[in-house]
């Protein structure tokens, strides 16, 4: 009687492991050996693809910036040294930003990249946000002596490169001596919209945000006490439209 063979175990993990390092970068890793070398080129453009598409779609301004060479050289580096810790595609964006700040290191990239692409993830990351927009307040009530909070659908953001404007036409190399701050926020129709602001509101907007539920006059007099100006009222009388045309864009509201 013939002695059975032992049967080979197949090491699935270590098979995943060698599929999964040949698609994300083919030019170093060889293809699996128990798998036809068309079959692992059509798994390969299958993935790249969908990431590079969602990529594109989700940061169309830096996507225009960049010639195809530059730009698949970009996705693919991404593609191949960041290792996601997300299965939805919906929080690659996220994991692309996480890329270009903690581990994207080359000389040649466009200075503002990094919040270019930030500036264009807040779009998408509050287009999907699960938050309820807040009830507006009503035009009869005094901001001064409402307590009020910032909507979570509102995020006041300080860039040193005027993203809001960056373009084909408009890309600058050098940061200007002013800083860009932005609120960009979400609206009662569900649209997302951005609003260039000045420091005085951005300030406003994040004491808003540190400190939440106190009456808008309480925001508007630490202002005053933080600018040094000997005249409270002028900073109240500016303060006062402001905090009104932010409750109109549901940007505050009433807790």
């Amino acid at each position: 009687m013939t002695a059975k063979q032992p049967e080979r175990r197949i090491d699935f993990g270590a098979k995943q492991r060698e599929f999964a390092a040949y698609i994300r970068n083919p030019e170093h890793q060889p293809a699996p050996a128990d798998v036809k070398k068309e079959r692992m080129v059509m798994y390969r453009e299958l993935f790249f693809n969908n990431v590079e598409g969602f990529l594109s779609s989700n940061f169309p301004v830096l996507r225009s910036l960049l010639d195809d060479r530059d730009w698949l050289q970009l996705v693919q580096d991404f593609f191949s040294s960041h290792t996601c810790t997300t299965p939805y595609f919906s929080e690659i964006p996220e994991e692309f930003l996480n890329y270009l700040q903690d581990e994207r290191n080359n000389a040649g990239d466009l200075p503002f990249m990094l919040e270019l692409a930030h500036y264009e993830w807040t779009e998408m990351a509050l287009a999907i946000a699960k938050d309820e927009t807040p009830p507006k307040i009503d035009a009869s009530v005094d901001l001064l002596q409402t307590p009020i909070a910032l909507s979570p659908l509102a995020w006041p953001l300080a860039y040193c490169y005027p993203v809001h404007r960056i373009s084909p036409d408009f890309a600058p190399e050098q940061a200007p001596e002013q800083p860009t701050f932005l609120i960009v926020y979400r609206d009662g129709e569900d649209e997302v919209n951005f609003l260039a602001i000045t420091p005085m509101t951005y300030r406003l907007l994040t004491a808003i945000q540190e400190h939440p539920k106190q009456p808008g006059g309480h925001y508007l007099m630490q202002l005053a006490e933080q600018s040094g100006t000997g005249d409270p009222g002028l900073i109240i009388g500016h303060g006062r439209p402001i905090l009104q045309e932010l409750a109109d864009k549901i940007i505050i509201y009433a807790p």
